[in-house]
């Protein structure tokens, strides 16, 4: 198939790119950087894999025949989408609508990456697809939420309207290697800081729950999505829950750091409980994660071990 990927140079997006082109199709790439950099996808530049820097809040055309469109461009961690809060909410408008609408003319199925911050800081736990979440729309953190739930609707307005295929994948918590240093979420905020020596910031008192994807059954999981015929919305994610103290300690083990706990205030809205329920996925899919925390985490120490001795020393 010919697939274009919005967000390609970011953390999910060459992972995705990669998998998409070893499974032999072909790619077309669009990213602006602003939340990551050309470094990510310079060696993937071939035949199969087109790329343009482009900023898709604003009108998107691909010549030629499209089969799918997967939809994975947007600041995603708190520290990119409160830097850049109107960017955001225009990836989750401005640019879901240019993209559905080359969708409705290529006549080709679309896959939108949302994400598990719909449900706000929830009142159900675990979160299925059914719960419509506990959002604060006015809150720091509304501009992502709101973003990514407005694309739902209007994915979904399009689907009705227009009858283009639409998917909708909510993401719960990915990590793994090429995550940027300064990501500003736990594992690489961890990672970075006890491979320095430096203090594990835990924001609150660490008993915060979170559930971690591995980002290869994460891209597993929508490979197998794009390629059903099941509309969503889906929780992609891993359903073994873990408090944040639980991973700071891990990761400390895994690095063998001295390193202690700097306690920091939880940020507004921060949600207290994070756990996809995946009986949809596993149904519809037959998919589940396969790789547990300690070897995934393995992996990506590994990955940023190797970052942190190619970076230049500061004088």
């Amino acid at each position: 198939m010919h697939i274009l990927v919005s967000g390609a140079a970011g953390f999910i997006g060459n992972h995705f790119c990669r998998r998409l082109l070893a499974d032999g199709h072909q790619v077309t790439g669009l990213d602006n950087f602003i939340t990551s950099s050309a470094s990510n996808i310079e060696d993937l530049l071939d035949k199969k894999f087109t790329f343009n820097q482009y900023d898709i809040t604003n009108y998107v055309h691909v010549s030629g025949p499209l089969d799918a469109i997967v939809h994975l461009a947007s600041p995603a961690s708190p520290i990119d989408y409160l830097k850049h809060p109107i960017h955001t909410l225009k990836v989750g408008a401005l640019g879901t609508l240019h993209l559905l609408g080359l969708a409705k003319e290529k006549k080709a199925r679309f896959l939108l990456a949302s994400t598990s911050e719909v449900y706000g800081d929830p009142l159900v736990h675990p979160q299925p697809e059914t719960y419509w979440g506990n959002v604060n729309p006015v809150g720091i953190r509304g501009v992502y939420d709101e973003a990514k739930r407005f694309a739902e609707a209007l994915a979904m307005a399009y689907q009705r309207e227009h009858q283009v295929h639409v998917k909708i994948a909510r993401i719960f918590n990915t990590y793994g290697p090429k995550m940027r240093l300064e990501d500003g979420r736990a594992i690489p905020n961890f990672i970075g800081q006890a491979l320095q020596g430096n203090p594990l910031t835990v924001y609150g008192d660490g008993k915060q729950t979170r559930s971690f994807c591995y980002v290869d059954d994460l891209v597993e999981g929508l490979i197998r999505f794009l390629k059903s015929d099941f509309q969503g919305p889906m929780n992609i994610g891993n359903p073994n829950e873990f408090t944040v103290l639980e991973l700071a300690e891990l990761v400390k083990k895994l690095t063998s750091t001295e390193s202690k706990l700097d306690f920091r205030p939880l940020p507004q809205d921060d949600p207290k409980l994070r756990r996809p329920d995946i009986a949809l996925a596993k149904k519809t899919l037959l998919w589940e994660p396969k790789i547990p925390l300690e070897e995934g985490l393995q992996k990506t120490i590994a990955w940023f071990s190797q970052s942190l001795e190619k970076m230049p020393v500061r004088s």
